[in-house]
């Protein structure tokens, strides 16, 4: 057991048969009462963010969550298929727990696959993926008054905004977890 006192951010617990990570911590003493302790937390099975309040000094089980090197395979329509590194064992997470991790993942690439007593709660990206550019517009000559923008189409299907200097076919940096421009690979 493990004191909720003592959650930082990172650390993984399991409350009411649900698994948690922590994303933030407040701690609340007043001086005429115990200490409330509001800890924010992503559900590790739905990925619904939420705030739970303990009392100073409540107990949680610590979920212990392994983390396992993956290549995905490919998209069989309506699961995504991946292959363990090291024993080749496939496993398939349906579409709709992933969908949008899809948006960044290339087949044939290592995927960070976590795991929860062998229950397959989803996959963990890396901060930034390099993806290319297979369809963008063409600039407007002159539009540079402000940081002008124009629509741009990745490998993946993911369509977001690039500067005008970006061309067509280009590999471009695309923070994982906004799903924006962050620069050129």
């Amino acid at each position: 057991m493990v004191i909720v006192n003592d959650l930082k951010p990172g650390n993984t617990f399991e409350y009411n048969n649900e698994i948690y990570q922590v994303i933030n911590v407040d701690h609340n003493k007043t001086a005429m009462r115990q200490m409330i302790i509001k800890i924010k937390v992503r559900n590790m099975r739905s990925g619904v963010i939420n705030e739970i309040s303990f009392t100073g000094g409540d107990k949680v089980e610590p979920a212990l969550i392994e983390k396992k090197e993956m290549q995905y395979l490919y998209d069989d329509g309506t699961a995504l298929v991946f292959m363990d590194n090291t024993s080749y064992d496939q496993i398939e997470i349906p579409k709709e727990r992933l969908e949008w991790e899809m948006k960044f993942m290339k087949p044939n690439e290592n995927i960070t696959v976590s795991m929860y007593e062998n229950e397959i709660l989803g996959v963990m990206l890396p901060d930034k993926v390099e993806l290319q550019i297979v369809e963008c517009e063409e600039a407007v000559k002159g539009d540079t008054a402000t940081s002008a923008q124009k629509n741009a189409v990745l490998e993946t299907g993911l369509e977001i905004k690039v500067p005008l200097f970006i061309q067509n076919g280009e590999v471009v940096v695309i923070s994982t977890a906004d799903g924006k421009y962050s620069g050129r690979a």
